[in-house]
């Protein structure tokens, strides 16, 4: 595989610079500059103008739209399609650093934050490639495609003393799909006890949430002539290689399992980890996963009717599929239920609620985060326990039975079948 080792957009790259000269010159125009680099002047530093470098590999829509991102500046780009690398490059400033290898781009010292912003088959092995070489993380969801692949991305991230965000942000702000609401007065209304316990929460097209099940895969795909700006091999990676179909990538990949998990893959983080949240299970996974679906194909990801989990307290979170009740409850207890746009059958709700305690705060700032090494909101470790929730459904969707879970372990009790999805091959050389 080929790289572009280190090109500037728009411009060519000085040869021969060395690391102790662009340190010099550095330090004799620091008055002058607008950003300087922390790893440039010392660990800890931090540039006047207070401004994080940042890398995005994967420079499709996703990684595109987070160019602008405040309190950041983009110095390297990385992608394996050249056509998306150069709409990206023509989004930035001169002098941006370009490759088709991810691993070169991590290398960077001029770089914080590497934003892996590609297919989830990929999200695992960058992020824990780049918290190795020491930058702090943005991943895109879902976290990774497999429960093993969660697991060492975050010993890779605790290990190597990095600040890792998901970015998938309903926990702390924005308003929570059919809610009408962010997530903060339901965290509230759940930890005031007015609802009962256990809790059951339905996620269905009737609470406001689409699972996209135009997600799907194609099971006659004929092969094609890979198009000459992609690098189909490097593009696969870790996935096994199958010929290339124009299905199979960019927008459509989410159809296959190889790479994703169809709307379970695609919005199951998103709607799922605020439920961790406001349920209190940051630190635990369900103990079993019922499915109802329709027998999937070996590699195309279908639909399926119903997707239950349960918790050992007895809480439950469902997915509904076929959306038949349209009067079901977002949120049901035995002392009340919570409907879209926050009404409840509790009288005086928001009176009663007004008496208890917000939920504590949460550090909502990533570029605060990483300048100051807090913890993020959402991060390596209440990321993982909502990907495996997610994961847990694929797997038990693949193999078309219901599945028992020990949380402590991480690993399914009794099925030799479900724990080999755990730690799914790679397709040489890569690892994580």
């Amino acid at each position: 595989m080929k790289e572009e080792k280190g090109t500037s957009a728009g411009e060519a790259s000085p040869k021969g610079t060395s690391r102790r000269s662009f340190i010099k010159g550095s330090l004799a125009t620091l008055a002058t500059v607008s950003i300087v680099p922390r790893h440039v002047l010392g660990k800890g530093y931090l540039a006047p103008s207070d401004t994080l470098t940042k890398a995005i590999v994967g420079t499709g829509s996703m990684g595109r739209g987070h160019i602008p991102y405040a309190g950041t500046k983009v110095v390297a780009l990385c992608d394996v399609d050249k056509k998306h690398l150069d709409i990206a490059v023509n989004m930035v400033d001169k002098g941006v650093k370009t490759f088709s290898d991810y691993r070169e781009l991590i290398q960077l010292p001029e770089v914080d934050i590497v934003h892996v912003a590609t297919p989830p088959h990929w999200h695992g092995i960058i992020a824990a490639d780049a918290a190795r070489a020491g930058k702090d993380v943005w991943c895109e969801k879902p976290m990774t495609r497999t429960i093993g692949e969660g697991k060492r991305l975050v010993e890779a991230v605790q290990q190597h003393g990095r600040v890792f965000r998901l970015n998938t942000w309903f926990r702390f702000e924005s308003n929570f799909y059919g809610m009408n609401t962010t997530v903060k007065p339901i965290k509230k209304l759940v930890q005031s006890g007015l609802l009962g316990w256990p809790l059951k929460v339905t996620v269905s097209k009737h609470t406001g949430f689409d699972w996209k099940f135009y997600w799907v895969g194609k099971t006659n795909n004929a092969p094609q002539a890979v198009p000459a700006e992609l690098d189909y091999d490097m593009w696969l990676g870790p996935a096994p290689f199958k010929p290339y179909s124009e299905h199979r990538v960019h927008q459509t990949f989410r159809g296959y399992w190889d790479y994703d998990g169809g709307g379970l893959g695609d919005m199951g983080q998103h709607y799922i980890d605020p439920i961790q949240y406001f349920l209190g299970k940051d630190d635990t996974s369900p103990v079993s996963v019922e499915v109802d679906a329709p027998q999937q194909h070996t590699e195309a990801v279908g639909t399926w009717r119903r997707i239950t989990y349960t918790y050992a307290d007895g809480c439950q979170i469902v997915l509904d599929g076929e959306a038949k009740d349209d009067k079901v409850a977002y949120i049901e207890g035995p002392k009340g239920k919570l409907y879209p746009n926050f009404k409840s059958d509790i009288p005086d709700l928001e009176k009663k609620l007004a008496a208890f305690p917000d939920p504590e705060p949460q550090v909502t700032d990533f570029v605060d985060a990483v300048k100051n090494r807090k913890k993020f909101a959402l991060n390596e470790e209440n990321g993982h326990r909502s990907c495996t929730i997610v994961n847990m459904g694929l797997i038990a969707l693949r193999l078309g039975r219901s599945l028992k879970y020990d949380p402590d372990k991480q690993e399914f009790i009794d099925d030799e079948g479900a724990n080999r999805l755990i730690n799914q091959p790679m397709r040489a050389p890569w690892t994580i």
